[in-house]
């Protein structure tokens, strides 16, 4: 733990010499630090954009980002759930060192604990403005004064929502600011969240530099749009659409009505991510703002196993699984970097990436030390930003029970070995040669299976042994 983290605080200070940090006093004018925008949608599938491969959704937006930056094409996020996996975005750590293991239900007692330092604490801590628009979902409430809230986080002012809109994105009536209720907000919830980042970066103090969070309710269950984009897709839904509200129990008109208001969702948020994206060049922001953008797990596919998932129809791009599953359809993603002046425009990278390298990579862009009093999980993927060679100190690592029957995952290279909470049940896929993984190649490879499942025993050991990680985790 000691050797990474020293480690990353070295690679942070050549970093920071090159952006002109506190070293770089005879490498030339001093550079601001460079802003940074995080974009998040939620659930969106590996194959939901067209500059993924999808055949009639159009995501211009996106899409253009993609054209001015930098694509990944295998980028993980760190959990087939969204609490967990945003949990890692956050810390850098892997999310049961957390204690955040599957998404935590309302008024659940889980939280992201206080112990734990998020990438905006870091940078708050450094100068940094920092805000939060939209969804939080790392405790079990936005209104619960016993757990850690967003500014406890690094976010001294916030508008968000706990899991998902309420009753669905259109006219939500669950936002918190700062921890007071806001009721009902008309409008759509992706146009809410990016008015108010909007508002935020207008009314920000213009001498520091900024950390944005922006995390989309889109496109997660249930889904509501706005006529002119229903009707972008009227020709893929089979009658009117009728957003179904979330409630305990399941409302009398769920229908399979076709994928044109899923599609419609997506390009929402599309165009409410433009609208973003323009702004920061209307402020003259885009030059010296790093913009990312990714998803926080797979999607929910036509293999529908809530209620309230009827009538969902992402895209995992032909990847097996989907959202809940450590098959590569739950937890592949999109995710797309523009860093001007850094990040070649068009350019795309299989290098394997993971929803944990978030923080060390943006702390190095800041010129920001990594903690070192704990396990981060992440790697700083500067390198690859820049195009030059780039090669792993460890595999990815995933744990979660999915609904397979598995609780591990563990990816090296071109292997990917999928494994039960016994370690006695194992599938072995070659990505390189079965991206699909259908063909188990345990039995033909056992060497390669031995070697990843006690790579697996060692990486479980030393996440439970955590010293901070709490003596009690949520259950599903």
């Amino acid at each position: 733990m000691r050797r990474a983290g020293i480690w990353a605080v070295a690679a942070c200070a050549v970093l920071s010499i090159a952006a002109g940090g506190p070293g770089a006093r005879n490498a030339g004018p001093r550079q601001p630090r460079p802003n940074i925008v995080l974009i998040v949608a939620d659930d969106l599938g590996y194959g939901d954009l067209s500059s993924y491969g999808h055949r009639v959704l159009k995501t211009p937006s996106i899409d253009r980002l993609a054209t001015e930056g930098l694509r990944f094409t295998s980028y993980y996020a760190a959990s087939p759930l969204c609490s967990p996996s945003r949990a890692a975005m956050m810390t850098g750590r892997t999310p049961f060192r957390t204690g955040i293991e599957t998404w935590i239900p309302p008024a659940a007692d889980v939280q992201l604990g206080r112990r734990e330092i998020t990438i905006a604490t870091l940078l708050a801590r450094s100068g940094y403005q920092t805000f939060l628009s939209g969804k939080w979902h790392l405790n079990g409430g936005l209104d619960n004064a016993r757990q850690a809230q967003p500014q406890d986080h690094g976010f001294p002012h916030w508008l968000a929502f706990h899991g998902w809109a309420i009753p669905h994105h259109r006219d939500p009536t669950n936002f918190f600011r700062d921890g007071v209720a806001v009721g009902e907000i008309k409008g759509f919830a992706a146009q809410i969240v990016v008015d108010e980042a909007m508002g935020w970066l207008d009314r920000r103090q213009k001498d520091a530099p900024f950390f944005l969070y922006v995390a989309f309710a889109e496109p997660h269950s249930t889904i509501a749009n706005p006529d002119r984009f229903n009707a972008m897709y009227s020709a893929y839904t089979d009658g009117t659409p009728d957003p179904m509200a979330n409630a305990d129990v399941p409302p009398g008109n769920i229908a399979a009505r076709g994928p044109g208001e899923y599609y419609a969702n997506v390009a929402h948020m599309d165009y409410q991510a433009g609208r973003l994206l323009e702004h920061l060049d209307t402020l003259g922001l885009r030059e010296n703002t790093v913009v990312v953008f990714t998803s926080d797990n797979g999607p929910v596919t036509t293999d529908w196993r809530q209620w309230y998932e009827v009538n969902l129809y992402g895209s995992t791009g032909n990847l097996r699984g989907r959202k809940g599953d450590l098959y590569d359809g739950g937890i592949r993603v999109p995710a797309i970097v523009r860093w001007p002046g850094h990040t070649a425009a068009g350019r795309a990278t299989d290098a394997p990436a993971i929803g944990y390298d978030l923080l060390p990579t943006l702390a190095a862009i800041a010129g920001v030390p990594v903690p070192a009093d704990r396990a981060i999980d992440g790697e700083d993927l500067s390198a690859v930003l820049s195009g030059t060679p780039f090669e792993r100190r460890r595999p990815l690592y995933w744990e979660f029970d999915d609904s397979h029957g598995f609780h591990f995952a563990i990816r090296d290279g071109r292997w990917k070995l999928l494994a039960d909470e016994a370690f006695g049940r194992a599938r072995l896929f070659d990505l390189d040669a079965d991206r699909f993984e259908i063909v188990d190649r345990a039995a033909a490879d056992p060497a390669v299976v031995k070697r990843l499942l006690a790579q697996l025993r060692d990486r479980h050991a030393d996440v439970m042994s955590d010293p901070l990680r709490p003596p009690k985790t949520g259950g599903r």
